[in-house]
């Protein structure tokens, strides 16, 4: 599908009012880019000879983040109504307003609470190790955060009116479940949308979670690392995908995941992106040659556009490679107040007439 006629589609969703939900972490993001790991272990270690001291010279950066508030962002520098269901504390609310403040199409439902602190270190051109992001959380209120942190009448009118509820970050919610059933059951038109981040310490509850005909799930989005652990609890780890796999590897996980769950799958890796029901399977490699200039909401910025996909009514390979695009997108841009849908357009444009 070429370019115009999937941004036209676009552009007819936004007109018709498509409105997504979303919910509900938010964290504030300390970045710390390191260019060089092999060293950067080498000076914490001589530091730990001497009882510590300052190490220099490391890049870092601050913002507002958390896998909701990313998704939001994103979606809402697209264009769409986005109602976005999170927490702040007295310190934090205004800046949340103020890093919204020029989307008048997001819309903020706030309760009160300490949102998490994450400090991040993205790792970019190492020699024995791939680029990365490990994130170390203080998960704050994201940890208890109910169906009690909605208003109990005005929610309901907005998941009823919805196109899509996205629920991410389930693994550092311990009412997740809660809150998931509750949403969903409350949004019966909308398409119903799970990121659940790292679930390896909950692997087994959240298998449950998706084999329960009451949770209405109908797409599941995960990395290679939630596959894996998927993968293990649901004794499909001859499917693993180890430190070189490839293309086959994903597919084969996939397909065994969705025949398995009996669920639709969504999953994003670092070598490519793929989707089945269990039975067909579409892959798409990701966008080569980027300069990556930030790692941190790159998986948030896949989902975004992958919701968009499934809201428009992409086909599977026509989406996954458009998800693709706005990642490496995200990941090459400065900064990311300059997103927009007419620069998405021509770097999307760009790409597929190359």
């Amino acid at each position: 599908m070429d370019p115009v006629t999937i941004f036209d589609k676009i552009k007819d969703a936004q007109c018709n009012n498509k409105s997504i939900t979303v919910l509900h972490d938010f964290f504030i993001d300390r970045i710390i880019k390191i260019e060089n790991i092999e060293e950067f272990f080498v000076r914490i270690k001589e530091k730990t000879k001497y009882g510590g001291g300052s190490i220099r010279g490391i890049a870092t950066t601050q913002f507002e983040g958390g896998n909701a508030v990313n998704i939001a962002y994103c979606l809402g520098k697209l264009g769409f109504d986005v109602d976005l269901f999170t927490i702040t504390d007295d310190s934090s609310n205004m800046n949340l307003k103020y890093f919204f403040g020029d989307l008048p199409k997001v819309k903020l439902h706030l309760s009160y609470g300490k949102p998490g602190y994450t400090t991040s270190l993205e790792i970019h051109n190492s020699i024995d190790f791939n680029d990365s992001n490990i994130m170390i959380s203080d998960v704050g209120g994201n940890s208890d955060f109910g169906p009690e942190k909605l208003g109990p009448h005005n929610d309901k009118e907005i998941l009823n009116n919805s196109d899509a509820v996205i629920l991410v970050n389930w693994a550092s919610n311990w009412k997740g479940n809660e809150l998931l059933k509750y949403v969903f059951q409350n949004s019966p038109k909308a398409l119903h949308f799970v990121d659940p981040a790292d679930i390896q310490t909950r692997s087994n509850e959240f298998c449950s979670l998706l084999r329960d005909p009451n949770s209405m799930i109908d797409i599941l989005s995960i990395n290679e690392n939630e596959c894996n652990s998927l993968l293990f609890e649901l004794e499909l780890k001859n499917f693993s995908l180890c430190n070189k796999y490839s293309r086959k590897n994903i597919q084969l996980a996939i397909k065994g995941l969705a025949k398995k769950l009996g669920i639709f799958i969504d999953l994003h890796t670092r070598y490519g992106c793929a989707y089945s029901n269990g039975d067909e399977v579409y892959f798409a490699y990701n966008i080569k040659n980027i300069v990556v200039r930030n790692l941190t909401g790159a998986g948030d910025s896949w989902d975004a556009a992958d919701i968009i996909g499934h809201l428009i009514e992409l086909p599977p390979q026509e989406r996954l490679f458009f998800s693709n695009a706005f990642a490496s997108f995200y990941i090459s841009i400065e900064n990311r107040q300059l997103i927009s849908l007419e620069k998405f357009f021509q770097y999307y444009y760009n790409l597929y007439n190359k």
